[in-house]
């Protein structure tokens, strides 16, 4: 692994919540949020207990796709307000002991941004992946303006790749470049200025866009990587306590090559995300008709194993060493929430007690802590509307702040709103699980809390599986007994060697004479004060 300098202290405590900044807080009436919005809820984060927030894009752009067709790196959308605003919601944040971070898109440009506006007329331009007039290759599309051929976009058509080069070369399709063509340099010398630029305004670093998507055909990821560890040393050096944060999803190839930690994603990697699916996905809300049907562990019905996901966090964990992290978060923009489908509110607290007592980096998806829903059939919004059966319009609707009209949306008129709240009458809302005291949002709360005052609960602590199945039964540093059971069923194991337990949080699950019982959707967080369990007989 390439030698960096260690991550910065901060990172291996954190807490990561996630705004979508249009769906968060709206602060002027206009249906959709802004960093005004963000900045007056920042107290809520903070009561919560996390400590770093990632945004968004909320660069300027035509958001064709919500923000990820950028149309000026160094300028923020008027929608969401004006440089100073986000200024002062960093400031505010840092008051309070939060760090934020930004989302980088760094392998593609929306078709309006002024590179790509000058090089669809100019031949001689390789900011961009341009064939030669007379053959549109597969997956191009035919350029806008004068120049002749066509470009190569990275996601949807009007978003062109940037061009970082070609892993591999071929004298009959001429717009392989090599990576260090002068387009690609200069896109590499674009990245830095982007990065130093907000950096210097105060942010804490980035979560990278389709981070594994700069050079194309590039076997093993080798070329990609290499301008991901260039731009690791030259942040080391020019801003050490920043951090990256990948989408690649896979971190064994992504954190050697410069990212301070990896997500675990819904797709990615040589399992295709299977590492996250096995954990949370129900099979409704976003589903890809070429994902193989499966049974989550987080499963009523009790169908699911947790061996999966364990077994690639433990690849991913051997591989890193302590040179990096794995992220594990509850949903993000793009897949389905964990109120979804079948699920019900019932089984939210188990999934969070998983959650923040496994050794990776939790990153909460707003609106998850207080249990929000995946809404299905909303209309196509922004791009949110992939497939069939993959609409992230459901996850992207409005935090529901209170119990107003359009809690914390109120003053907009329906059809202004940038998507609708859920429908049902019984939706969570902040205000009123704020006012009691065994709500979910307490509950993580609590953990969050636990988490923090216990390290042997964060990344950095060892984990001892005692029972992989139901119930899911394991030691976090020698210290702590936590028992998760996500079926509806109650189940009991027997444990080895234990004596002595202090509850801290838990919810049906009592412990004795050598065995474990949970009821259904049961979880518990225990001291050991005297002997540490055994493993019994796997199932």
């Amino acid at each position: 692994m390439t030698s960096f300098r260690p991550a910065p202290a901060w990172l291996a405590d954190a807490v990561f919540y996630q705004i979508y900044p249009q769906s968060f807080a709206d602060s002027d009436g206009d249906g959709i949020g802004d960093f005004d919005g963000i900045t007056e809820r920042l107290d809520h984060l903070a009561w919560l207990g996390v400590d770093t927030v990632w945004l968004n894009p909320c660069f300027a752009s035509p958001f064709g796709d919500a923000g990820y067709d950028v149309a000026d790196y160094l300028r923020v959308a008027p929608r969401y307000g004006s440089s100073d605003d986000l200024a002062r919601l960093v400031g505010e944040a840092g008051r309070r002991g939060i760090r934020v971070l930004l989302d980088l898109v760094a392998g593609h440009t929306s078709d309006q941004h002024p590179w790509f506006r000058a090089a669809m007329d100019d031949p001689a331009d390789d900011r961009y992946i341009w064939a030669p007039e007379g053959h549109v290759p597969d997956g191009f599309v035919p350029s806008p303006g004068t120049r002749p051929g066509a470009y190569l976009p990275n996601f949807f058509a009007f978003q062109p790749a940037l061009n970082f080069g070609y892993g591999r070369t071929r004298p009959d399709e001429p717009w392989r470049l090599p990576v260090d063509a002068p387009g690609p340099r200069a896109n590499r010398a674009a990245l830095r200025t982007v990065m130093d630029h907000w950096l210097g305004l105060g942010l804490a670093g980035f979560r990278v866009d389709m981070a594994a998507s700069l050079v194309k055909d590039d076997p093993g990821k080798r070329e990609t990587a290499a301008i991901w560890t260039e731009l690791r040393h030259w942040l080391d050096a020019a801003h050490p306590e920043a951090v990256l944060l990948s989408e690649w999803g896979e971190p064994e190839l992504s954190v050697p090559a410069g990212f301070h930690a990896d997500f675990f994603l819904q797709f990615g990697g040589p399992t295709d995300g299977l590492a996250l699916r096995s954990l949370w996905s129900n099979g409704e809300g976003t589903v890809n008709e070429a994902w193989d049907p499966l049974d989550c562990f987080f499963d009523a019905e009790g169908r699911g194993s947790p061996r999966p996901f364990v077994e690639a966090w433990r690849a991913a964990t051997t591989a890193l060493g302590r040179d990096g992290f794995v992220a594990l978060p509850t949903a993000n923009h793009d897949f389905s929430r964990l109120n979804c489908g079948p699920r019900t509110p019932d089984q939210l607290p188990v999934a969070f007690a998983f959650q923040l007592t496994w050794p990776t980096l939790p990153a909460i998806y707003y609106g998850d802590e207080i249990g929000m829903r995946y809404v299905p059939g909303l209309p196509d919004k922004e791009g949110s509307v992939l497939g069939p059966r993959y609409n992230r319009a459901g996850s992207r609707t409005p935090m529901q702040w209170d119990d107003g009209p359009n809690a914390g949306f109120s003053t907009a008129p329906p059809d202004r709103l940038y998507l609708p709240l859920d429908p049902t009458p019984d939706r969570p809302t902040v205000a009123a699980q704020r006012a009691d005291a065994t709500s979910l949002l307490h509950l993580v709360r609590r953990l969050v809390a636990l988490r923090k005052a216990a390290p042997e609960l964060g990344p950095d602590g060892s984990v001892e599986v005692v029972h992989a199945g139901y119930p899911f039964v394991y030691v976090r540093g020698g210290r702590y007994l936590v028992v998760v059971n996500p079926s509806r069923t109650d189940v009991s194991c027997a444990v080895d060697r234990l004596s002595g337990v202090r509850s801290l949080e838990t919810d049906g699950v009592e412990i004795g004479h050598g065995t474990v019982r949970a009821r259904g959707f049961g979880y518990g967080v225990f001291e050991l004060t005297g002997t540490r369990p055994g493993s019994a007989p796997q199932p």
